[in-house]
């Protein structure tokens, strides 16, 4: 299958292209090409002069349209996940399920190792627990909170073998033999839900911790006399941290301020789930957000091209850097950059269309061009 995608306004994460056409055979890109030199003999999509840039790689979220897979999994929630987020312009995911019960990060666990072979841009399982600080919980139960041992640890890793990507960990619960377990394991580790002293901070991310997990959010905040998480992330030169640009989670202007700290190292997440009545976690709908029943926040309504015109409406970002944010950046926490976040040849054609508005007109998965908006 061969094609070219013609009038449309080309960011492709280095640059952007107008008067261009992108080249895409079977699931990858070949070739950007001026308009005026387009190959004859080669279908052509009229792009109807809508933006187009790399898919959105979306590293936590838990839900959507009316479904949380992250709360109560199943083949069904995470088929439903898939299509939502495809709606919607991510093209890659990573489905996450905060602290519960073992049998209901099991049932995660099988859902998507059965889907991992059949389900295109599905990249495994990110665990916000169980192994975080009772002090920075958030709305995560305390019964399923768990301290790490390290034969606890290897069992987790053997019954997620080959799933679990990403993992939340508060660093100062573990003790030296868990970390090394972790460390042997191939699982990105991410500080979050943490009450991090600044020196636990930078000694974690000296032995191992590559990422964090929405910034400002249940972590030690920076203060004047104790920095805290927030300044280790800040003072360390290589971690990237994820964040919600909802307005409700962080104040814009702190994601400004955090955006001229870590420049490239600062990525976007949407936290998005939906409502639940149902095991340990019970979610009510608010204006473009949830709470807990106790009225804390539970997580986002977003979309990651919400938070990206965010990013720009209220944040005052342009608008490539904010696509750069939700698509290149997390890409490049998990070691995916080569293949994904870009609009170049040799990289996967996974691709969005979107309009002025942020409306998503059409998503490309692995070369497969579906409209989700039909022409005027």
């Amino acid at each position: 299958m061969q094609y070219l995608l013609t009038n449309c306004q080309v960011y492709t994460s280095a640059e952007v292209l107008n008067d261009h056409a992108v080249l895409v055979q079977d699931q990858h890109i070949i070739a950007l090409i001026p308009q005026a030199q387009l190959p004859v003999g080669v279908s052509q999509i009229d792009g109807r002069g809508l933006y187009l840039c790399p898919g959105l790689i979306d590293l936590q979220l838990y839900g959507g349209g009316g479904s949380a897979f992250g709360l109560a999994p199943s083949p069904a929630a995470l088929a439903h996940l898939r299509s939502y987020t495809l709606r919607h312009g991510t093209t890659s995911f990573l489905p996450t399920v905060p602290t519960n019960a073992p049998a209901i990060v099991d049932r995660a666990v099988s859902a998507i190792q059965q889907a991992l072979p059949v389900m295109p841009g599905l990249l495994g399982l990110h665990l916000e627990g169980p192994y975080i600080n009772p002090e920075k919980r958030g709305v995560h139960p305390t019964e399923f909170i768990e301290v790490p041992t390290p034969s606890g640890v290897h069992d987790l890793l053997q019954r997620s073998k080959g799933v679990l990507r990403f993992l939340t960990v508060a660093p100062e619960v573990l003790g030296p033999d868990a970390l090394a377990v972790l460390r042997a394991s191939s699982v990105i580790l991410s500080v979050g839900h943490s009450n991090a002293s600044y020196e636990q901070g930078m000694e974690a991310f000296a032995q191992g911790f590559t990422a964090a997990t929405h910034l400002f959010n249940a972590m030690s905040p920076l203060g004047s006399r104790a920095p805290g998480l927030v300044g280790a992330i800040y003072d360390d030169a290589a971690v990237c941290a994820s964040i919600v640009a909802d307005g409700r989670h962080c104040a814009y202007a702190s994601v400004r301020i955090s955006k001229r700290v870590l420049g490239e190292r600062l990525f976007l997440i949407s936290d998005a789930t939906a409502a639940s009545a149902q095991g340990a976690y019970y979610f009510q709908p608010q204006e473009d957000y949830f709470v807990a029943a106790d009225g804390k926040l539970a997580g986002s309504g977003l979309t990651l091209l919400q938070a990206v015109r965010n990013c720009v409406q209220h944040v005052r970002l342009p608008l490539a850097e904010s696509l750069r944010m939700a698509s290149l950046y997390p890409a490049r926490v998990l070691g995916l950059h080569h293949q994904l976040g870009r609009v170049a040849p040799g990289y996967q054609a996974d691709l969005c269309l979107f309009d002025a508005a942020f409306n998503v007109h059409a998503t490309v998965l692995r070369g497969q061009l579906d409209w989700h908006i039909a022409p005027e």
